[in-house]
């Protein structure tokens, strides 16, 4: 569940005794990898370790709670009974942290990708006050800290999603129009020091939390809310570009003389498929529920089905351009896409497949999301947990 998204995994042995650690986080990496139970000697031939050595890192994982062992199993052979190894629960955790235009809300994981503690707060906050507001999610995320060290979980830190333009290097929010944020630096202002806490784009993140899933290792992942963000992933490996920035598909124009966007230019995907603008072409208030709108859909109301086929054929035309330029057979449709799906991913799917030049020999496919309602806080937890598998050593 948690391999890497930023570097490619070897499970090959380091065998001088000053790459000790480096032999620890193979050995980690191997069970959590695993989608079955290994034993010692399962983990000893994938990494090309001898036994006794997997032995010895097997305990101090176990000790350090990064591990822990299930019963025995029966050898189909004469000898021990082998000792499945799997992740630990409720030992070492992280946090998700997200603001999104609606919402905002913290999710605690754990080593096995068990949601310990979820809270979500429902508000509006286009043109927020981004001080008051990243105080309260602030005070919201160190009560699930108390709580959980109260519970002898180890919190790992955490990962902070955002809507907008982050800078990979500073963990600087430049711009986020739809909160009418500019120029933050987001962590002091949480107040969750000594905590490690890292600043995301929420997009990104929630194409992490699809690799948990059954997805290709190369997709493009799209989601809408207010806005449309966007992340390209490569052989599960989230390509950030060169300051974190790439994605950016709600700000593709669409038409230059179109409607004027929160981000200053005229006729930005967003002002055709976002889910304010799908709400208003439908004849609903900007702050409808997507359930209403799905439930005029189901009823054939005229204004919303001509709403979808409108969005349909800018998002199709957006990703088209997108995909003739990263080279990617799969897209994902999250946030509002998701539940809007069966009256998107048809028109989308011909849209895309009429603007793709590769098409005919390899047609593109567009799935829905998986990863639920809050996949960046989802993936900005598996993130912190990713970092604890890098670096074993610290925790045992």
């Amino acid at each position: 569940m948690f391999t890497d998204s930023h570097s490619p995994t070897s499970h090959v042995a380091a065998r001088q005794h000053s790459l000790r650690e480096r032999n620890l986080e193979l050995v980690a990496r191997a069970v959590f990898d695993s989608p079955a139970p290994l034993s010692r000697a399962d983990v000893a031939a994938m990494t090309g370790l001898a036994r006794a050595t997997v032995s010895t890192l097997v305990d101090r994982l176990v000790a350090g709670g990064l591990l822990t062992e299930l019963e025995p199993v029966a050898a189909a052979r004469a000898g021990r009974p082998a000792v499945p190894l799997v992740p630990a629960p409720r030992t070492v955790v992280g946090i998700g942290l997200e603001v999104n235009i609606d919402y905002l809300g913290a999710t605690v994981l754990d080593l096995t990708g068990a949601v310990v503690e979820e809270k979500v707060v429902r508000g509006q906050f286009h043109n927020s006050d981004a001080v008051a507001l990243l105080t309260e999610l602030g005070r919201l995320a160190a009560s699930l800290i108390e709580s959980c060290e109260r519970d002898e979980m180890r919190v790992a830190g955490a990962r902070l999603a955002l809507p907008g333009l982050v800078d990979s290097g500073t963990g600087l929010l430049r711009v986020a129009p739809n909160l009418g944020w500019q120029g933050i630096d987001p962590v002091p202002l949480l107040g969750l020091d000594p905590k490690p806490v890292v600043v995301a784009n929420n997009a990104k993140l929630a194409a992490v939390a699809e690799l948990a899933g059954d997805v290709p290792p190369s997709f493009l992942y799209v989601t809408a809310n207010v806005g449309i963000g966007g992340a390209v992933v490569v052989d599960r490996q989230l390509f950030l570009g060169e300051r974190g920035w790439s994605g950016e598909i709600g700000h593709v124009v669409i038409d230059p003389n179109g409607p004027l966007c929160g981000c200053g230019a005229r006729g930005c995907l967003e002002q055709y498929a976002g889910k304010a603008a799908l709400m208003r072409a439908a004849g609903m208030p900007d702050d409808a529920r997507l359930a209403d709108l799905a439930q005029a859909l189901m009823a054939g109301e005229t204004a919303p089905l001509a709403a979808m086929q409108v969005a349909a054929a800018a998002l199709g035309s957006a990703l088209g351009d997108f995909v003739n330029l990263v080279d990617v057979g799969t897209v994902v449709l999250g946030g509002a896409y998701a539940i809007l799906l069966p009256w998107l991913r048809d028109e989308v799917a011909i849209a895309i497949n009429d603007r793709v030049l590769a098409a005919p020999y390899a047609p593109i496919e567009v799935r829905g999301a998986a990863a639920g309602s809050y996949a960046a806080m989802t993936g900005g937890a598996m993130e912190v947990l990713r970092d604890v598998l890098a670096d074993p050593a610290r925790w045992v």
